[in-house]
């Protein structure tokens, strides 16, 4: 642990370091081809980073921020587009190039934000950052009976464990970046189990900081050569891709394929979907009956192509590993403090006798 501490310090100066350069990169050279290859030394920094780790937690999270996101804004910003601009302070253009965040734009009449609402149920509040931090050690303590469990235990113990993990993660970096700045950010998870079609769910519930990103790299581009299905299937095709580097990152293993065709499927019939959404008078299941189904949709696509590459990878055991090894860090620095403090007390128990 005290090595990807050390890890997480030196990836960290690295980050500032590389982002003033390529602030200071864009402001010099307009949009273009010879911005691009001024940014690529930051892109290709953003892809070794994760390298530095040993564990999936910190491995996995640091190639989710920097090799996905922070290259595709730096590629953006190479455009000319995206969420990093030059003429941002050094702070707000480093967090929004190295983390999943998209600020909220501020507006002329204050309102209360629905992050900070309870009753709107979306964003990060402290609640739900309390509460997935919480339950999610027990679902690792679960892995450890996962022989005794039938397939589909285990997935909806997976399925909590990514959809916690992401609310907790994100939750974080959210307090992190309101404790810092000062400024709200767009919600990244907005309620995904209530869900009644493909594109609420992809586009407007899950993951909001991914669909984010593809939309004006991927989808914008594409659909203006191509039309929107073609886009659609592009978006969805090159998030695939992405999530199989995620997996090698994660758990060293070469892709098998699984996770790029689960994105592709969803890619055809989320285009399928719209396709039909622009005929006005054909039919629409209701709400009551579309959400269940877009549910199952996914839960079983998931099953069928993007768990199994998760199983043969061996990720539950990796975290599972890796969470005995901190209890283990723990425990001993609980050991080392007591010696100490034990070692205080006789030490000035001594000086009083004298």
């Amino acid at each position: 642990m005290d090595g990807e501490l050390g890890s997480l310090l030196k990836a960290t100066a690295a980050v500032w370091a590389a982002m003033y350069y390529a602030r200071m990169a864009a402001a010099l050279i307009r949009p273009g081809a010879a911005r691009l290859a001024a940014l690529l030394p930051a892109v290709a920094l953003f892809c070794a980073i994760p390298f530095a780790f040993s564990t999936t937690t910190f491995r996995g999270s640091s190639a989710f921020f920097l090799c996905w996101l922070g290259t595709f804004k730096l590629l953006l910003l190479a455009a000319g587009r995206g969420p990093l601009d030059p003429s941002l302070s050094l702070p707000h253009f480093v967090f929004s190039a190295s983390l999943p965040v998209k600020f909220r734009q501020p507006t002329s009449t204050p309102a209360k934000s629905k992050d900070q609402d309870p009753a709107s149920g979306r964003g990060h509040g402290p609640a739900k950052i309390l509460v997935s931090g919480a339950v999610i050690p027990f679902i690792i303590y679960a892995y450890q009976f996962k022989d005794a469990m039938s397939w589909w235990q285990l997935v909806l113990l997976y399925t909590a464990h990514i959809y916690l993990s992401l609310e907790f993660l994100l939750g974080s970096v959210h307090a992190l970046i309101h404790g810092v700045l000062g400024m709200e950010m767009e919600p990244q998870v907005d309620r995904p189990y209530l869900a009644s079609s493909l594109r609420d769910f992809w586009g407007r519930r899950w993951n909001l900081m991914v669909p984010a990103i593809l939309r004006p790299s991927v989808h914008g581009p594409v659909r203006a050569r191509f039309g929107d299905a073609a886009g659609v299937m592009a978006t969805f095709l090159v998030s695939g891709l992405m999530h199989e580097v995620m997996f090698y990152y994660i758990m060293w293993q070469p892709p098998s394929g699984d996770v790029t065709a689960f994105f592709v499927l969803h890619g055809a019939c989320t285009a399928a979907e719209g396709w039909w959404a622009r005929h006005a008078g054909w039919w629409r299941p209701p709400r009551a009956v579309a959400v269940p189904l877009t549910l199952v949709f996914v839960g079983g696509t998931g099953i069928w192509l993007f768990f199994p590459a998760m199983v043969r990878g061996g990720l539950d055991e990796l975290v599972l590993q890796e969470c005995h090894g901190l209890v283990a860090a723990m425990e001993q620095a609980g050991r080392w403090r007591r010696r100490r403090s034990y070692s205080f007390h006789a030490l000035t128990s001594r000086k009083h006798a004298l």
